[in-house]
């Protein structure tokens, strides 16, 4: 079934009787090629691709809840490619371009608006840094323009320009960055991988992993086994759990990071805004909620619901910027599940077992790196090379501290990033 304008009037006309279910629930075969461990954006995007860019259909989503159940539904939705070191540049910039054509490829509205996003800076030293990486940005073939503190004002005329602990010296614009509807995306992406032949299987929890003589044989499941040659682990925050399975310890410490939204409002937000010394950034939703976060729980969990005094500070960090935002009432909050690295950069790379591959440590950069995760870990398990713009995503450089990438500054320590 496609999607048009067409087909929206003539099933409003007839009762809605027409549409199909978006993708086949599967029933577990005995054996595929592949095995994607992991039913979140970043597994139906690789099974999507898989299928689409090497022709492998042949494979299976395992999931041991509800497709798009996990952390691509709990986030904040912003897509950007503002990265600084080379590495991350050219990975994100990837992703974004990605981004711009998914809507078309997928023949499904995500919802992606690229409405702009502002990084905020309070110094001479900040403005410095942030002209670094408007520059790095502009080099890698990206959009970056330099905001002053009229021009901020002009874009963002409802901030705090008189706080005397932050004063706002200016911005840097990223007109292309922008959000996205999450859940779209992982529905979008598995009616995709479904299309063409994948399977996707819900309530299917993967409770072991298969290895002989240094080769991946299938996984034990609670539907039972399920032999494959290759499987690929993608379960963001889970990841170290799963990975011991193979007897693997991986470099990642699991944390939950909290996001908010308030009630339905009129528009007054046009762009996203990220206030890094407040560590707090804002969008509106198309429904007109705010959306908003800040900073990681500071101690390592699974579970996703936060703690009150993070919510504190996430709120207080917002009247800091924006005292506006105190008159609106907050409908809920929800935590994901963050699987950090120690150097805040991910992990795209083959394991030491043979057939076995790994896709985590996406720390803050999970949902916007959906579209270039799923590209670049499927050429990975397709082909046995490192897709070009992935390339330094390695697991060793936690063993070698050879092409760390500490995006930030802030040291090689987990909670930091």
């Amino acid at each position: 079934m496609r999607f048009s304008g067409w087909r929206v009037l003539r099933e409003g006309l007839t009762g809605n009787k027409g549409w199909a279910p978006h993708w086949r629930d599967a029933e577990p075969k005995a054996e595929y090629d592949a095995i994607i461990i992991g039913g979140g954006g970043h597994g139906l995007s690789t099974a999507y691709y898989l299928a689409k860019e090497h022709g492998l259909t042949n494979v299976a989503v395992l999931e041991k809840g509800y497709l798009g159940g996990g952390n691509v539904g709990r986030n904040t939705t912003i897509v950007r490619a503002n990265y600084f070191l080379q590495g991350n540049s050219e990975f994100y910039s990837h992703s974004l371009k990605l981004w711009e054509g998914l809507e078309e490829d997928l023949n499904y509205n995500v919802m992606h608006s690229q409405r702009g996003l502002i990084n905020l800076f309070h110094s001479d030293g900040q403005r410095d840094a942030f002209v670094r990486r408007g520059n790095s940005m502009i080099n890698q073939g990206d959009d970056a323009v330099l905001l002053d503190r009229i021009g901020v004002r002009k874009h963002l005329p409802y901030l705090d320009f008189d706080n005397v602990r932050f004063p706002i010296y200016g911005g840097l614009l990223h007109p292309r960055g922008g959000t996205a509807r999450h859940d779209a995306v992982a529905w979008g992406y598995a009616r995709g991988a479904s299309d063409r032949g994948v399977d996707l299987i819900q309530q299917c929890e993967v409770t072991g992993i298969d290895v002989e003589n240094g080769q991946v044989r299938g996984v034990q499941t609670t539907r039972g086994a399920i032999r494959a040659k290759k499987v690929g682990i993608v379960v963001a925050g889970r990841s170290g759990q799963v990975a011991a399975m193979a007897g693997m310890r991986l470099p990642i410490e699991s944390h939950v990071l909290q996001a908010f939204v308030t009630e339905g409002l009129k528009p007054c937000i046009d762009h996203v805004v990220s206030f890094g010394m407040g560590h707090f950034y804002i969008s509106q939703s198309d429904k007109g909620g705010l959306v908003f976060g800040g900073d990681l729980d500071f101690y390592a969990s699974y579970a996703s619901r936060g703690n009150l005094p993070m919510a504190e500070h996430v709120m207080e960090a917002g009247m800091t910027l924006m005292p506006m935002i105190g008159k609106a009432k907050v409908l809920r909050s929800w935590g994901g599940i963050m699987d950090m690295t120690p150097d805040g950069s991910p992990i795209i790379d083959k394991t030491d077992t043979k057939g076995l591959f790994i896709d985590c440590g996406w720390c803050y950069g999970g949902f916007k790196a959906v579209p270039g995760s799923g590209f670049s870990f499927a050429h990975l398990m397709a082909t046995g090379n490192h897709h070009a713009p992935a390339a330094k995503f390695r697991l060793d450089r936690f063993r070698t501290a050879v092409g760390l990438m500490d995006e930030e500054g802030t040291g090689s320590q987990h909670n930091l990033h």
